[in-house]
């Protein structure tokens, strides 16, 4: 693809994309690379064939517990080998360690931060188990989640996934200095949300994206639902619109359709991220 000929790439189905090699080519060739995850690297679609997972989802749920749903989700991935998540991303970071890049995600597993990415190159909007807020959202609050907390949280979900609701411990991460009120994971599901966790990391993405513009750029959205579309889904196309020298991968197992306004300007790819990186990759 050393002609950058975008629109030849958008009529040609997935399958000759991979098996051409157009979308390496791309890569290889472009200036930046803008890499969106979503929440199919939660892999809760896996998860959910497994029984003590969903009984203590349900749980969870029905006790308020929902700052605890991405560390129950890491949790239930480890006992089904959820490795195979990490050693895909490794791969991608191997694939762009050479190029100027960006990586954005709607997941919440922490399996995205382990990855080797370039320093100051992944924002996580939705937030994760590697941080901890106020329940009530305390300004200043925001630590980092030490091990006396990751080895307490694994003995209540050692409980849960045996099916017995862990009553006589209240599940929490300390007490707020400031106001007392229990400490929990610093994510969208937490009843108050801070996004102080993660805005230092988009304003650093946001002055990346700004010098996207008239430069060759690959877009690649792998796995991106529509739970969260102003974060990626939306400004991607948008980027890619005004970039007449941007291409747009959209990877999805279900929502791989791309706008009639970026026809010409990408593909759609029907194909779980996860899977399709493994043939990529």
């Amino acid at each position: 693809m050393e002609s950058w000929e975008f629109s030849q790439l958008f009529y040609v189905t997935w399958r000759e994309i991979m098996k051409n090699g157009e979308i390496l080519a791309g890569i290889k060739s472009a200036d930046m690379v803008l890499v969106g995850l979503g929440e199919e690297f939660n892999d809760e679609k896996k998860l959910r064939e497994l029984p003590e997972y969903t009984q203590g989802r349900e749980l969870l749920q029905e006790a308020g517990y929902h700052w605890l749903q991405p560390a129950w989700n890491e949790y239930c991935l480890n006992k089904i080998g959820g490795e195979y998540i990490k050693s895909v991303l490794e791969k991608l970071a191997v694939l762009l360690e050479d190029k100027n890049y960006f990586v954005v995600t709607t997941s919440t597993n922490k399996m995205i931060a382990e990855i080797p990415w370039k320093k100051d190159r992944l924002v996580m909007p939705c937030g994760s188990t590697l941080k901890k807020q106020c329940v009530k959202g305390c300004a200043g609050i925001v630590d980092n989640v030490n091990e006396e907390d990751e080895n307490f949280m694994n003995e209540c979900f050692d409980s849960l996934y045996s099916g017995i609701f862990p009553k006589n411990e209240e599940m929490k991460l300390g007490n707020c200095p400031k106001c007392g009120k229990n400490m929990v994971f610093n994510n969208i599901f937490a009843e108050s949300y801070n996004e102080a966790g993660y805005t230092e990391q988009w304003q650093m993405y946001t002055r990346w994206l700004q010098g996207t513009l008239n430069r060759k750029l690959i877009v690649l959205e792998l796995g991106v639902n529509m739970r969260f579309p102003s974060v990626i889904r939306w400004p991607f196309e948008k980027v890619v619109f005004f970039n007449n020298k941007a291409m747009l991968i959209r990877v999805n197992e279900n929502l791989y359709q791309l706008t009639e306004e970026l026809s010409g300007k990408g593909c759609g790819i029907p194909q779980n991220a996860i899977e399709w990186l493994k043939t990529l990759c």
